[in-house]
This record gives structure tokens, sequence and C-alpha cells, in this order.
């Protein structure tokens, strides 16, 4: 089989493609031939080295992936060669409150991701995907669609009639959209760019707000009465905004750090409204099974900006830089 690696620097032009011995199931694994899989940013600073410098070499990047099972190990139950599957981010996390360990037993880093032709997993790290979904679309769900569910539900406990406030249109973001608004809340969102802001609107988004035209956007919101929930993925630099836009006993998710990881900052907003602020780490395979529960009755529908051959990786990380999607990158693998 063939695999796309990083074998001995970081850098955007360091994969390499190699070819690799086709594995062999253990007991309680499966092998999955990879059809599709798509982009985080989380996938692009691990390629660059900026997430973690120490990654140990080689890695087959990208945490998100979907396929077909070729073959099944010993004692394995509930899956047959056939079955078209996504892997989970964290391959440990079953359920409840986040192990103390799950960045070791993460996929993309430091376990190797879907830039391959065959993946081997443990069985109980897999999980089969809506019927009505294609590989493209099925592999933008481990980690954006789980994140922005996570955020909304098993953290937020988001209810029908609350306002959602996204920020960009990335996939977290666009997928925090459309199961806002599959539960019956309102969604605001921001952008720098209307025609995306228009297209947002085309997802059900009530209200819009340009942040290069509406620089104050956190009183914007707070004018329009306030969000309930704050999916942040601007992190340090955006964080004061959201605490002005979110409502009194209000949540705000945690999830991103795309204008930056540290700042100083006026938390008397958060104490003196009682805000509540969340990481947020993809979420549970338990939490996984309730998303695709979910997409399922409501035949939610990924955005998927394109789909590029996954050979072009490097291309599509460097388009994912420079903010050119809306919503998922995806990649096709042969």
């Amino acid at each position: 089989m063939k695999a796309l690696a990083l074998c001995d620097a970081f850098g955007l032009d360091n994969l390499r493609l190699l070819d690799r011995p086709d594995p062999e199931p253990l007991p309680h694994q499966v092998v999955v031939r990879v059809r599709a899989a798509s982009l985080n940013y989380r996938d692009l600073l691990m390629v660059t080295g900026a997430y973690n410098p120490r990654q140990p070499l080689p890695l087959v990047p990208l945490s998100d992936g979907a396929g077909e099972v070729v073959a099944i190990g010993s004692g394995v139950g509930g899956l047959r060669v056939g079955d078209r599957v996504l892997a989970h981010f964290c391959q440990t996390w079953r359920d409840g409150v986040q192990p103390a360990d799950a960045t070791r037993h993460t996929l993309g880093g430091p376990l190797d991701g879907a830039l391959q032709q065959l993946w081997c997993l443990d069985a109980a790290g897999v999980v089969k995907f809506p019927q009505h979904l294609d590989f493209a679309q099925a592999a933008t769900l481990p980690c954006a669609a789980l994140t922005a569910w996570t955020a909304l539900f098993e953290h937020g406990n988001l209810q029908a009639g609350q306002t959602v406030l996204v920020q960009g249109t990335g996939g977290v973001s666009v997928f925090a959209t459309q199961l806002a608004r599959l539960a019956g809340a309102n969604v605001i969102a921001t952008s720098s760019s209307d025609d995306k802001l228009e297209r947002m609107r085309a997802l059900g988004a009530a209200h819009t707000l340009n942040y290069r035209t509406t620089p104050d956007w956190g009183k914007a919101v707070a004018d329009l009465g306030g969000a309930d929930h704050v999916v942040e993925v601007g992190g340090a630099g955006t964080l004061a905004q959201s605490m002005r836009a979110v409502r009194p006993g209000g949540h705000i998710a945690l999830i991103g750090v795309l204008a930056g990881g540290k700042a100083e900052l006026n938390l008397m907003p958060a104490l003196m409204n009682a805000v509540r602020i969340h990481g947020v780490f993809v979420g549970s395979h338990a939490s996984m099974a309730r998303m695709l529960r979910a997409i399922d009755i409501g035949r939610l529908v990924p955005v998927v900006d394109r789909v590029a051959p996954w050979t072009d990786a490097a291309l599509a990380l460097r388009a994912l830089q420079a903010g050119e999607h809306f919503g998922k990158v995806a990649l096709a693998v042969d």
C-alpha cells in the first residue's frame, strides 16, 4: 500500500509518498480501505510542526478518514467486511469524562492518520456512518462535527429557541450552524466575507455580522439580545468579544486558537455574569453515536467545499491555511 508521510522533518513540502507493507489485523483490530479524508486546522499545525514540535517522525498525518472494512481480526463483533466506517479521533475515549491520557491516543498525531490506503485500527475505534452520506461527507464528521456537537449538546445542553453565535465559516462553525438549526435554535454568524455570510444565511443563520465592518461585533450581538452559546474558535484574540456577546448565565465553548492563544483578558464580565467557559477536545465514542443518530434522523448533509486527490494534500492544506474554504475540505483516496 501507499502512504503520505512526514519522514525526516516537518513542513508541507516534506510530505513523501511511501510504499509500506499491507497491514494484517491483530485480534480486536480491523483494516479499513481509506476512501476519503478531510482536513482540520490541527492537521496543518501538526504537519508544520507547530502543534507538537516533539512529535516523533515518521508520521502519517490527518485525523479524519472514512472507508470500508476489508479485513477483521479475531474477537471482533458488530463489524463485517464491506461495512462503511469512519475512525474516532481519540481511539480510546469511550464515554464520560475525557481520560487524562486522551492526547496520547489521537489519530494524525501521535498515532498514524488517514493519509494511507489501508489503515489498521482498533475495532472499537471505528463506527458505521449513516447511509445517506458518501465517503467524503462522512470523513468530515470525526473532528469538526463532533466538536460542534460536544460544544452545543454534551457541554451546552442546547435547547430549541436558544441562540448560538458562531465565528467564521470553517468546519466547526458550519457544523454548529447546521446542528443548531436541526435542534430548532437560532444562529448568529460572523465572518470577514460577505459572500460567505450569504452562504451562512442560506444554511439558516438568522443574523450575520462582518467583523471587519463591525469590529465591535460582541456589542452588536448583545444588541440583538445576546447569545446563549458561543462557539469560540478564535481563542484569546476573540474571547473578550465573545464574553460581551454572551448572555448572563451563558456558555462559551472554547475550541480553537485561530486568533491567538495568549492575550491579556478582563475576566470580570465572565465573573459578574456567571458565564461558563468550557474547553472542548472533540468528544467521546458515545457522543459520536448520539451525533450520528441525529445526523441520520435529520438527514443532515455536511458542507464539503471541495474534494481534491489525496496526493495533493499539501496544496489542500495551503488552501486551508489561506482560509479559502467554506465548510470542509476533503481528499479522495484512490
